[in-house]
């Protein structure tokens, strides 16, 4: 899936395109509010997310444009305004949520991902399956070849957010975002902590094991 990132900020726009490329979208970024209205006016996109202090045309206008267009897709609107007034004004010009300044790069991949599934008219899952794995989201049951596996609420998060992503590598600092809420970088071990103690639950005792180490990088169920 495409996204353009229309974002003046050459840092805050490197940060979301690295992952959101990690994440397995194709990037396009726009450095204004113009070339941004001539990119989405030519080209297709599956979402925006569109900053609101931009050159040449702000982000506002540029999402007043695109509606007036009859372009439909999604748009999630960046500010470093929090005020109820600033986001009022964002949805009433276009958008479909919004997200304040600074934000952790977890909680704008959720937002992505439920604004796609939105559209596309994807109901959200009531249960994750990867191979015998199988997790009932709505009981918060987990059972592996029939056998109930009793996790700790933590560690339920860290395994919904690994089978989310099974098959995909994903990195110590985004697992610290999703689980722990953390949206900077720490010396502590907690990461590795929690996967030790649900490897002892869900591979132990199990022949085949499921959770990969990815050194350098993080991990992977698969």
């Amino acid at each position: 899936m495409r996204i353009l990132i229309v974002e003046d900020d050459s840092a805050t726009a490197d940060f979301i395109s690295k992952g959101l490329s990690q994440s397995g979208f194709r990037c396009v970024h726009a450095a204004d509010g113009l070339e941004g209205l001539i990119k989405l006016r030519s080209e297709s996109f599956d979402l925006a997310v569109v900053d609101i202090m931009l050159p040449k045309l702000d982000g506002l206008s540029l999402i007043g444009e695109v509606r007036a267009a009859g372009l439909t897709l999604p748009i999630i609107v960046l500010s470093a305004r929090d005020s109820v007034e600033s986001k009022i004004q964002g949805l009433e010009k276009g958008g479909d949520d919004y997200l304040a300044k600074p934000f952790s790069f977890a909680e704008l991949l959720a937002r992505i991902q439920a604004l796609l599934r939105r559209a596309s008219h994807t109901a959200e899952p009531t249960s994750l399956v990867a191979g015998d794995l199988v997790m009932d989201l709505l009981s918060r049951k987990v059972t592996r070849n029939g056998v109930n596996i009793d996790l700790q609420p933590l560690e339920f998060q860290l395994l919904e957010y690994l089978m989310r992503n099974r098959g995909k590598v994903v990195s110590r600092t985004t697992i610290l975002e999703h689980v722990w809420e953390y949206n900077f970088d720490t010396q502590s071990n907690i990461v590795e902590a929690g996967i030790f103690r649900l490897r002892e639950k869900v591979d132990k005792p199990f022949e085949h094991k499921m959770i990969r180490t990815v050194r350098g990088f993080g991990y992977a169920l698969d």
